[in-house]
This record gives structure tokens, sequence and C-alpha cells, in this order.
């Protein structure tokens, strides 16, 4: 499992498995958001079983299963409420979109630079989203 923490309490991950939620508790995490539609992936790996152990684990599960075609501004916002006072891990194909939602709903609360830094230093390419965060940041 590849963790990647974007910020003291959001980080991403390529798909996760039931296998895994031991150590996403061990690690602190108290939210799980799944990003992944269940068509990309086996039953196994469907946010139905996957949400099924998180939440035996205690933890919370948010289903919020996006592509690059179906994220908003109001996913992205949905996204950024989840555990203001949890420490939550979103995961989908590769992280990619999980980190691209985050810095959606980071739009407006810091410059589009800084967003994309800041998902670099995670793994992340944002800069081809510099455009967009900088007009949403510009209301």
């Amino acid at each position: 499992m590849d963790i990647r923490p974007v910020t003291d309490r959001y980080a991403v991950s390529p798909q996760i498995a039931v296998e895994d939620i031991p150590a996403i508790v061990a690690a602190g995490f108290t939210h799980v958001i799944c990003n992944r539609p269940d068509a990309e992936v086996p039953p196994s790996h469907q946010a139905e079983a996957i949400g099924a152990a998180v939440k035996a684990a205690g933890l919370e599960f948010i289903e919020l299963p996006a592509t690059r075609e179906t994220m908003t501004l109001d996913m992205a916002a949905e996204q950024a409420g989840v555990g203001p006072d949890g420490k939550v891990l979103a995961y989908c194909a590769s992280g990619t979109r999980s980190t691209m939602i985050w810095a959606l709903g980071q739009a407006g609360t810091q410059d589009a630079q800084a967003i994309v830094d800041q998902a670099a230093k995670a793994g992340y390419d944002l800069s081809g989203m510099t455009p967009v965060l900088t007009s949403i940041s510009q209301g």
C-alpha cells in the first residue's frame, strides 16, 4: 500500500484492499474516501466490500466515485468537509483523482501554485490544473 500524505490530515493512495485496513487503522486514519467507481474494479475491491471492512474496523467510509468528467466543485467541497477533526485517506486507481479533488477543494483558500507545489511533494503533477485553480480562486 502506497499512502502519500498531501497534508498533515489528508493522504491519498492507489486502490486499497480489505487486507490493508489494519495498516490504515494503525496509521491513525479515521475516515476513508473511495473516489474509484465500482466499474473499474472487481467485486472484491468495490466500495461495498471495502466499505464494510472499513466500517467493521471502526472508521468512517465515504463513497464519492469520480472520473475526470464527473468531478465537480460540489464534490470537492463535500470531500474537503470530511473528517475536520480526523485524518483522511482518499483512494482511487493511482491517487491522482483523489489529489485532484483535494486541489479543487483548496482553490480559493490557497494560491494555485501553492496547491500544485503541495501535490507535487506527494508525487502528483497537477501543473495542468493551474489555470483552473487560478480561475476558481479569482471567483
